[in-house]
Order: structure tokens, then sequence, then C-alpha cells
């Protein structure tokens, strides 16, 4: 596997203080507050992971399961529910955490569809931003790490449902992907 990885970007331990400080800047904004967080399958479970241990505020949380990649290396814009949250949001502060935060549209999607539902407010937490690519306005409240437009996996990011494991942030080697067709 670590053939395949041209560079490390973003190693874990850096991963790690940015949710640790993350995490004490939601605890001191919600302080008092009743707030819920809600964790992006499956890549976002490592960062969501590292993030609630920083928080020390009691918190309700759960997941929602979305499709917008497949196994490709780009996102096709179209947003697929695989899986909807339990939990209701309804008068509640909502904070949700993303692994990378790519064109925007996933986020832009399900930040309007929490909205419908009658939160208090919807808020979005990242580990990885890539603004290079935004293709909707969004804003990221709680920003983790700017990187590059560089295919990146690990740390929760994965290519074809592979890498997640790695503990850093990774560029993937182009000829990994391209070898089965699918280039940026």
């Amino acid at each position: 596997m670590q053939n395949q990885i041209e560079e490390i970007l973003v190693t874990g331990e850096e991963l790690k203080s940015k949710a640790k400080e993350l995490g004490k800047r939601i605890s001191n904004d919600y302080e008092g507050k009743e707030l819920v967080l809600i964790g992006v399958l499956k890549g976002g479970v490592v960062f969501f992971a590292d993030l609630i241990r920083e928080i020390s505020i009691p918190i309700d949380m759960d997941f929602i399961s979305v499709s917008s990649y497949g196994n490709s290396t780009k996102s096709s814009g179209v947003v697929r529910i695989i899986k909807d949250i339990d939990v209701d949001i309804t008068n509640k502060h909502v904070l949700i955490v993303e692994d990378l935060v790519d064109t925007g549209l996933t986020l832009h999607y399900l930040k309007s569809m929490f909205e419908n539902r009658g939160p208090k407010d919807v808020k979005v937490c990242t580990a990885l931003d890539k603004p290079s690519r935004r293709k909707v306005e969004l804003e990221i409240d709680y920003e983790g790490i700017t990187i590059p437009d560089k295919f990146v996996v690990g740390y929760g990011l994965d290519y074809a449902g592979k890498y997640r494991n790695l503990p850093d942030v990774c560029v993937l080697k182009s000829s990994v992907y391209e070898s089965k067709g699918d280039s940026e």
C-alpha cells in the first residue's frame, strides 16, 4: 500500500491537534446549548471520533451515509442518501462533521436538507478543506486544514473503498486511479 502513496500531505499528529483545537472552540461556542453532531459516513468517522473526544460539553450524535463519489476520484454531483439520521433535530443546534469539503455540493445539499427539519441552526465542521474545487458557496464554521487540489486518501478518506486506515492524509499516486480509467 505504501508504494502507492506519493507523499504524506498532513500527518496524523497535525490532524489530532486540529481536532483538539476545534473541539475546544465547539465546546465554548455551544456551552449550555443542545448540540447534535452528525457525522458523514464513511470517511468522516475517524475525524468524528477524534473530535468528539475533545468536546467537553454534553452532545447527542448520529450519522448519515451519503454517496456522491462511488469508485471515482471526483464527485458526480448527485447526492444519494444511503442512511438518514435517526435523532430528532427540531429546535436543536446541528453540527455536520465531514472529513473533506471539496466541491461543497454534498454539504450544501445536507445543510439545506437539515435546515428544513426545524433545527435552531445548522453549521459545518470539516477536517480538511479543498477550496480550489468549490462549486457552490458554503460557509465552513469550523474549518480544519486547507489542502491543495490533489487526490488524497487516509484518515478515513478512500479510493474505491481502500486506504481509509492510513493514519495520515496522503496523496495517492495518479497511476493507481489512472490505470482504472479514472483521472481527474
